[in-house]
């Protein structure tokens, strides 16, 4: 007989699930994948060469004189991050504006004596504004990436990930990003300020990044009351 789990089992496997929904690894904007294997030789060229014996086969080795600099699919370079970046931006505003009346009529005949009524009537607006806005961000380090994918050009697009785990918590440094074979050392390294298109990130995840998340059901509440 086919036997069903009771509902209080399924809230609670539900339950557990959602909770381990919570502690995945941290999204990413970086191209995918963020790592790709070398392609493997052809059964042809390994089987010339383990005939020949020769160290060099033409189109499965590299030349004689060419430097170890990345080139191809599943090669890996040294990026070294120095992100640097300085923002300011100040706007001040005063505005006014005032208005004045003054009005006089003659003699009230229905009331004894000569009394003169006057209407007086004054406005004045003023507006005024301020804001400042700073940001300073700095980001050093060294990340090891691979290429993913060689462009008709000659570029090499490239992704790759770190991951460090400290105690109950882990961090990831993730980047990619486009790189120009000519910009790449004779040390295999290039800066990322001279990548194109970088994208370049650090998240963590365990309980200290869970307790600077504001929870779902507060997150609902400040986007839908409009106060």
């Amino acid at each position: 007989m086919e036997k069903r789990l009771p509902l209080n089992n399924l809230l609670l496997i539900s339950a557990v699930l959602m909770m381990t929904a919570c502690t995945t690894v941290p999204p990413t904007n970086i191209h995918q994948p963020m790592t790709a294997r070398p392609q493997a030789r052809s059964d042809a060229l390994a089987a010339n060469l383990a005939a020949t014996g020769s160290i060099y086969q033409a189109g499965a080795s590299r030349t004689l004189f060419e430097d170890r600099r990345a080139r191809y699919v599943g090669d890996t370079i040294t990026v070294s991050i120095t992100e640097n970046t300085t923002a300011a931006t100040k706007s001040n505003s005063n505005v006014s504006k005032t208005g004045s009346i003054n009005a006089s009529v003659g003699p009230n005949i229905n009331l004894p004596g000569k009394t003169l009524t006057e209407l007086t009537a004054s406005s004045s607006n003023v507006a005024a504004g301020k804001g400042d806005a700073a940001a300073n961000n700095v980001f050093t380090g060294f990340i090891t990436v691979t290429v993913i994918e060689v462009l008709p050009n000659g570029n090499l697009l490239v992704s790759g990930e770190k991951q460090v785990a400290i105690g109950h918590g882990q961090e990831y440094i993730r980047l990619s990003g486009i790189v120009n074979p000519y910009f790449v050392n004779a040390a295999n390294t290039i800066p990322s300020s001279q990548i194109a298109d970088a994208r370049i990130e650090y998240k963590e995840s365990g309980a200290i990044s869970e307790a600077q998340v504001m929870g779902w059901l507060a997150r609902f509440f400040l986007t839908v009351l409009p106060f």
